[in-house]
């Protein structure tokens, strides 16, 4: 895939639940390599505009990814933080990776056993033994372990300690295909700020802005946490 290609192509997205307009007249294109912060409140709609994406929530409009529409193909160009519900308590950490390695054909099996080992997680535990910390891990390496064009990451680093965050947020490149695009929605904006490529703002229910991370730095002469902040200032911050 051509680096500067058009990755994920949205077009007059529009999603309502239980007859209350969640997301309204979504557009947004985004390119392959990048890396991309969504930001919002809690209740503006980022991880709906993720299960969107992926094809597990539906809306009336046009998704675009990797040049596939069609959800079922879209969905093979897509890893997203799925949680794991599906699982029991006393499933085994190992046979989710084996799980995972059968349903996906592009699970990478050395790149899984090298995020396990920096990740430091243990598969003879299980998942009832795991804290919320180890299972945020756990997630990570799932996803992360798919040779996938676009990665969804949905407060990812919500339950790990300070310094285990800054190690794997540093560390994504490492991870990250070079010709992929990974979202990552994310509460610790300075944080995620030295990776970003560009950033997504998801406000009254659209795409507020889409900016690039640079083009902040430079024209606003200020981080991204302090523009983000700014576009709040004096407006209703009620969900």
């Amino acid at each position: 895939m051509d680096n500067m290609s058009e990755l994920l192509k949205i077009e007059k997205l529009n999603y309502s639940h239980s007859l209350k307009s969640i997301l309204r007249d979504v557009d947004l294109t985004v390119d392959s390599g990048k890396i991309v912060g969504l930001l919002g409140e809690n209740g503006a709609g980022k991880t709906t505009l993720m299960r969107l994406i992926t094809g597990s929530a539906h809306g009336k409009g046009v998704i675009t990814v990797a040049g596939a529409s069609k959800i079922a193909e879209r969905k093979s160009h897509v890893s997203f933080t799925e949680h794991l519900g599906g699982f029991s308590g006393g499933t085994k950490v190992g046979r989710i990776f084996d799980f995972y390695q059968a349903v996906y054909p592009d699970f990478n099996v050395a790149r899984s056993n090298s995020l396990v080992d920096f990740l430091q997680i243990d598969k003879s535990l299980k998942l009832s033994a795991m804290s919320k910390g180890m299972k945020e891990k756990l997630i990570i390496a799932l996803t992360l372990s798919r040779q996938a064009d676009l990665y969804l990451l949905d407060e990812p680093f919500g339950g790990i300690d300070s310094m285990s965050r800054k190690k794997i947020i540093n560390s994504i490149l490492k991870w990250k295909p070079e010709d992929s695009t990974m979202i990552i929605s994310d509460h610790y904006v300075t944080e995620i700020a030295s990776i970003l490529d560009e950033i997504i703002v998801v406000k009254d229910k659209t795409i507020n802005c889409h900016k690039q991370a640079d083009e902040i730095r430079e024209d606003n002469d200020m981080g991204i946490e302090e523009f983000y902040e700014s576009l709040y200032e004096g407006g209703d911050q009620d969900d």
